[in-house]
């Protein structure tokens, strides 16, 4: 009889321990996500946001929470966003900005819990005591290169421009990349770049294409949210365009010929698994074409598409002849 009651005792704490166990299943991983645009602005934003996506859609909704604020240009705002969250014990917080960095050095030492990551940059700030901040860095004149080759080979007039927002981060590496392939495949040709000072100045970005259109260049490219702008000004002119961040071709499928992809999965799995050992910071963690941070998405249609055209539209002539 006695043990037989202690059976049924074991198998009641059993029971009781299980359920336990369901209500005090792992608390799930959260994300927040400060940007200086949005998540659809076809750029730099939106290719964290479908990371982030993709992540979540691996994890489970219930194990992975994301939430963000857009449009945090304005350093303040962004600053008082990030240490909002952060009082709110979220996992990991991403200033994604190179302009953030000042206010991570302000907020992430009175959060010694939290981890943040910020980019595109090589500092940690690891220096200077700081033990919970990741960077991540796209080398993105590996894909520029390789866009500036193809740009070379496509351009009639020899005149490419180039339009960057501040010169610095992975627009600056990926302009000085997208020259040295132009350079290296045509040392004649003539790369012109502006760097207009904004990352979200739309008109700006528009009135640089269509200056560098007038001084002969029949290709372009650049980089950040701002060249929105200049992408509809090559649509409108039938000039060739290189993207970059996403794949920039339904902008305008006839002119968008590639766009390096930068795929932040790279980065966040192991940035995230780091953090779940307990590790809040102190890595960078760099996206190359070997590591398949960068991809190369080539356009069919923007490669050939303006030749099928001008051949319907007779154009071009091809002369069989004798």
């Amino acid at each position: 009889m006695k043990v037989r009651k202690l059976a049924i005792g074991l198998l009641l704490i059993g029971i009781i321990g299980s359920s336990f166990g369901i209500l005090a299943a792992a608390a799930p991983f959260r994300v927040a996500f400060v940007m200086p645009s949005t998540i659809n602005d076809s750029a730099w934003s939106q290719s964290m946001y479908e990371a982030l996506m993709a992540i979540q859609k691996e994890m489970g909704k219930d194990n992975f929470q994301i939430d963000y604020s857009e449009n945090m240009f304005v350093i303040s705002d962004a600053a008082a966003a990030i240490r909002d969250y952060a009082s709110q014990g979220y996992n990991l917080i991403i200033a994604h900005g190179s302009q953030y960095g000042s206010s991570l050095v302000d907020i992430a030492p009175d959060f010694p819990n939290v981890s943040f990551a910020w980019g595109s940059t090589a500092n940690t700030f690891s220096d200077m005591g700081i033990t919970n901040v990741f960077s991540y860095q796209p080398y993105s004149e590996q894909g520029g290169y390789v866009q500036g080759v193809l740009a070379a080979k496509l351009s009639q007039s020899g005149i490419i421009g180039v339009i960057g927002p501040i010169e610095t981060g992975d627009a600056k590496r990926y302009t000085e990349g997208f020259k040295a392939g132009v350079l290296a495949t045509n040392p004649n040709a003539t790369v012109s770049v502006t760097w207009t000072g904004s990352y979200s100045d739309v008109s700006l970005a528009a009135e640089t294409a269509r200056t560098m259109i007038n001084a002969g260049a029949d290709v372009l490219t650049g980089t950040s949210q701002m060249v929105i702008g200049a992408i509809g000004v090559a649509k409108k002119h039938g000039v060739l365009w290189f993207g970059y961040d996403v794949d920039q071709s339904p902008l305008a499928p006839k002119i968008v010929v590639s766009s390096v992809i930068v795929d932040w999965t790279v980065a966040l799995k192991p940035m995230i698994e780091s953090i779940q050992n307990g590790v809040l910071g102190g890595k960078v963690f760099p996206l190359t074409l070997a590591n398949g941070g960068l991809k190369i998405a080539v356009n069919p249609e923007g490669l050939v598409g303006q030749t099928i055209d001008d051949i319907i539209s007779g154009k071009i002539q091809i002369n069989l002849g004798d």
